[in-house]
């Protein structure tokens, strides 16, 4: 099982089902919460959860290290978890994980511009096929309809991109930190802020139990411990044992995760989405590692 957990694939895998199975669960959630609440309880619960490991982490960092640690955390677990929600309050589950898929164009462009990083060619081109499949999935999809709410999508594409920020500043700038140390040390600093919020939600003085929150809360309860704290932790370790570029690749998975259970919970399909879902299949095989550079790997 361990050997499992070491495997890059397996971990991708793995992230691909927990992620692309978060679309749906925000969208149930949305029920009796409101985006605000979601993304708060997200970050505020893994942060309390993971605090006995994630104060004495932050402790022994030095101010730079806990510098770059909290923009790490800002971009990857505390905005991304409140745009969600408030995008999928008029955008599908299923159109939510086709834009996500997004992430790794914005680790080309992002790890070029701000770090100087070079990707080879063949990982462009699988970056960009993959990119053409998503874009043809969201055309021929609702957003292109009449009436789409086109600024709501666009909150996911800023989610994407918050995420590749995220896994450049972890390889690049604090690549020495494990990834149980990292993942506590995120949750903890930015579970401040999220309870701040969660208190101005009012909801600790207008929460009541009623059945349709009951059956909310238990999808936010599964979307927080495991779509949140355990997937992270298993993301940060991808990150470190592999590249940003390599890392962000499970954002292709998710569209076929996030279309089935959208399928099954009634929401629109086609053939398109099919194609789709191919040239995304296709765009992973290119932009896969086919050997990591011993340097590049932390253990």
């Amino acid at each position: 099982m361990i050997k499992l957990f070491k495997n890059r694939w397996f971990l991708v895998t793995i992230l691909a089902l927990t992620w692309g199975s978060s679309f749906i669960l925000i969208k149930k959630t949305l029920v009796a919460f409101s985006p605000y609440e979601i993304g708060a309880i997200r970050v505020a619960v893994s942060g309390l959860i993971l605090a006995y490991l994630g104060i004495p982490a932050l402790k022994k960092m030095p101010l730079k290290t806990l510098f770059w640690v909290a923009i790490a955390g800002f971009f990857g677990n505390f905005l991304p978890m409140f745009l969600f929600p408030i995008a999928q309050q008029k955008v599908s589950s299923s159109l939510a994980g086709i834009l996500d898929s997004l992430v790794p164009i914005f680790v080309l462009i992002f790890g070029f511009f701000f770090f100087g990083i070079r990707s080879r060619l063949s990982q462009v081109l699988g970056a960009i096929i993959g990119f053409v499949g998503a874009a043809s999935l969201i055309y021929f999809s609702e957003a292109n309809t009449e009436g789409s709410q086109f600024w709501y999508a666009m909150l996911i594409v800023l989610a994407g991109g918050s995420y590749a920020m995220n896994a450049l500043v972890i390889k690049e700038k604090i690549p020495g930190l494990t990834s149980i140390d990292l993942t506590a040390a995120v949750f903890t600093f930015w579970a401040v802020p999220s309870l701040v919020i969660l208190y101005f939600t009012g909801i600790f003085e207008n929460f009541e139990m009623t059945p349709e929150r009951s059956e909310a809360l238990g999808y936010l309860s599964f979307l927080t411990i495991f779509g949140t704290a355990i997937a992270m932790l298993l993301y940060y370790k991808l990150i470190q044992n592999t590249t940003p570029v390599f890392a962000s690749s499970v954002s292709y998975l998710l569209p076929v995760v996030a279309v089935i259970w959208g399928v099954l919970d009634g929401e629109k399909f086609t053939v398109w989405y099919i194609f789709g879902a191919v040239l995304i299949l296709i765009g992973i095989y290119l932009i896969r590692e086919k050997k990591i550079n011993p340097k590049l790997v932390q253990r």
